[in-house]
């Protein structure tokens, strides 16, 4: 007798009882879980939204309404002002992505474990790095840049390219690290250098994928920057923050539509970028 039909004799046998009793107990669990998901929910929701809600200052659904139909209009006159802010903040867009890949080449170089050139330093480094890029909102590292460089585009610029690193160094460095090692291998049999290695055996590998990211990181940059203006980086925001200052609601609907226009021109261009990159 072989060992096989030995241990299939050894092996206990369910019966129906078993599995109906397995399938009721995970029942009950899934249950409870439901219920212990729904209660925190609510409690949630009573603490965050319930509690915290100034519902007296709100005042009626009347008082609601009336404050939203303030904006229910459009200054057309404002539209020839908005070009300018409207190219300034694809500008920075485009510049904040552009340094942000810049800076992000030894980030991803570094943060992949398979190329990294001294993985107890470089690679901790480099992962830290792409964290804090991603912990920090881009309008507190405008804020920061805004206070270091001053107020204007070059503080938005600076913004969009740290908070970039996190996610194009992360997405490239995931990447480096699914490559095909055989001609790195090669590459290194040769005698190459960790320059030649990454510029011969792993770039032509990842580079489609990379730049899908880059276009898809800059589509995102183009909606950052169209509010970084809010704390004084520039850009569209900016105007929308005097409107709202100034109490001219209409005015803040024409550059909320104005924002609208050019995120949507930022979404075709990527949309088509991406497919002659892919």
């Amino acid at each position: 007798m072989s060992s096989e039909t030995t241990a299939q004799k050894r092996a206990p046998r369910l019966t129906v009882d078993d599995v109906l009793n397995h399938r009721r107990r995970a029942g009950w669990s899934r249950r409870v879980l439901y219920v212990f998901l729904l209660a925190a929910m609510a409690w949630s929701l009573n603490v965050t939204v319930i509690q915290d809600t100034d519902w007296a200052r709100m005042g009626s659904l009347g008082n609601v309404l009336g404050a939203a139909g303030r904006f229910a209009g459009i200054d057309f006159a404002l539209f020839p002002t908005l070009i300018a802010p409207m190219l300034e903040t694809f500008m920075i867009a485009c510049l904040g992505t552009l340094v942000g890949v810049i800076i992000c080449i030894p980030a991803a170089w570094f943060g992949a474990q398979n190329v990294t050139p001294f993985k107890p330093i470089t690679y901790p480094l480099a992962r830290l790095a792409m964290t804090l890029s991603r912990s920090i909102h881009e309008i507190v590292w405008a804020l920061f840049f805004v206070s270091a460089v001053g107020l204007g585009a070059l503080a938005g610029v600076l913004a969009l390219a740290v908070r970039s690193v996190g996610f194009i160094a992360k997405m490239s460095a995931e990447a480096i690290e699914d490559i095909d090692p055989g001609p790195v291998e090669a590459i290194r049999a040769t005698g190459g250098n960790a320059f030649q290695v990454m510029l011969y055996g792993v770039l032509p590998q990842v580079l489609p994928q990379i730049l899908s990211v880059i276009v898809f990181e800059w589509e995102i940059n183009i909606r950052r920057s169209a509010v970084l203006g809010l704390v004084g980086a520039g850009g569209l925001g900016l105007v929308f923050f005097r409107q709202m200052n100034t109490f001219n609601y209409h005015g803040v609907t024409s550059v909320i539509i104005a924002i609208l226009l050019l995120i949507s021109a930022g979404e075709l261009v990527s949309y088509y970028a991406r497919k002659a990159v892919i």
